[in-house]
């Protein structure tokens, strides 16, 4: 079986069918009143009564179009194939009613409600009485040419409808995946940023606690803060996606707000170092540089083991910033435990959706370094 007709047959039906609703009801009571009036006032109508029992006896097939699309259409277009026959036996003329124009609803709902297999076997059916209506009532191969058209728009309308709304939904999942991504490098990137420095003041409170209690009670103090942003900044994520406040769209900190990693930890110090021209920055760009360098010092407080200094370096200039974060750990211990993690994959990410490029691996000398370039040109 070639790959084209596998996929067709593994097609599932569209989901988020409609609900059969009063316009649907609507629709039959039209038809039904339409085909009354037809076979009352059509004076060249052939077997009138014969015509109007057919189109208003299958007209409620459009009840169940959208939630039974092959069933309605073997139904409808079953029933027509076996009174073109019995017409052919009696060498009787040709249906030939307007308002059975409605049957074109059939194959169109079929190939935009129904699952592959459906399609390909509804399709069959459809062409028994559209087959037998040729030799029923052949009025030329202009004709025949013309209601094949017909039929095949309906079949390619319903095809394109399907399609059209399938890639809305794909690129609904994609906007809803990329907000995934989002909300959990925020989460990482703010949220583990406090843990990680609660973690850190209260190793350093346990290690000081016998020697020195004052500053046992200033770790203490930061752990409270710490603890207390952690929260607020929980809360406020939580009540944005129950959809209970709206959200907040304060700037985001950039590198003017660096010198808040220096006050994170005593041992190892944070050293912050601006240089060049940091100016009028894009907003993107500069948001990136301090989640970069934030996630960059979390990880040396972290995992760098016997590091004194954790150095954070901002060059820019008229083409780009580069960062430099390196820390002065133990060579063997200076990168996280588990391999890279989640952090070290959202700092390249945020990097590379902006165009420039990051690197996080140890340093020969020892420790372990992160290096970030970004453009000043955001890409559109």
């Amino acid at each position: 079986m070639s790959i084209p007709l596998r996929s067709v047959l593994e097609e599932p039906r569209a989901p988020s069918v409609p609900a059969r609703g009063r316009w649907d009801w609507v629709l039959v009571s039209v038809v039904a009143v339409a085909a009354t009036l037809e076979a009352t006032l059509r004076e060249d109508l052939p077997l009138p009564w014969l015509s109007l029992l057919v189109t208003v006896g299958l007209s409620p097939t459009l009840l169940w179009r959208r939630t039974h699309p092959f069933a309605v259409v073997a139904v409808a277009f079953g029933v027509a194939a076996l009174v073109d026959i019995g017409l052919i036996v009696a060498d009787a003329p040709a249906l030939e009613m307007f308002t059975m124009i409605y049957f074109l609803l059939l194959p169109y709902a079929l190939f935009r409600w129904g699952s592959g297999r459906e399609a390909l076997a509804g399709l069959a059916i459809i062409l028994v009485p559209a087959t037998i209506g040729l030799f029923v009532s052949w009025t030329g191969v202009a004709d025949a040419i013309g209601g094949a058209a017909v039929l095949l728009t309906s079949m390619a309308l319903g095809i394109a409808v399907r399609s059209q709304h399938g890639a809305r939904n794909r690129r609904l999942e994609q906007v809803k995946a990329e907000e995934r991504v989002q909300l959990a490098r925020e989460l990482h990137d703010t949220v583990a940023h406090h843990v990680s420095a609660i973690a850190i003041q209260a190793q350093a409170g346990r290690a000081l606690a016998a020697t020195s209690p004052s500053s046992s009670v200033r770790a203490l103090e930061v752990i409270e803060d710490e603890a207390s942003r952690t929260l607020t900044e929980m809360r406020a994520m939580v009540r944005v996606l129950r959809n209970q406040a709206p959200a907040d769209y304060a700037p985001q900190p950039g590198v003017a707000d660096l010198d808040r990693l220096a006050a994170t930890s005593a041992a190892p110090r944070v050293q912050v170092r601006l240089s060049g021209d940091l100016a009028g920055l894009p907003a993107a760009v500069d948001a990136t540089v301090y989640r970069i360098a934030q996630e960059a010092v979390t990880n040396g407080l972290r995992h760098a083991r016997n590091a004194t200094l954790v150095d954070v370096h901002v060059h820019g200039d008229e083409s780009g910033v580069r960062l430099d974060v390196r820390n002065d750990g133990d060579p063997t211990t200076a990168a996280p435990v588990n391999g890279p993690g989640f952090g070290i994959i959202g700092m390249v990410e945020r990097a590379a959706l902006l165009g420039g490029t990051c690197w996080a691996g140890p340093r020969h000398e020892g420790g372990w370094a992160v290096e970030a370039t970004l453009p000043r040109a955001v890409p559109q």
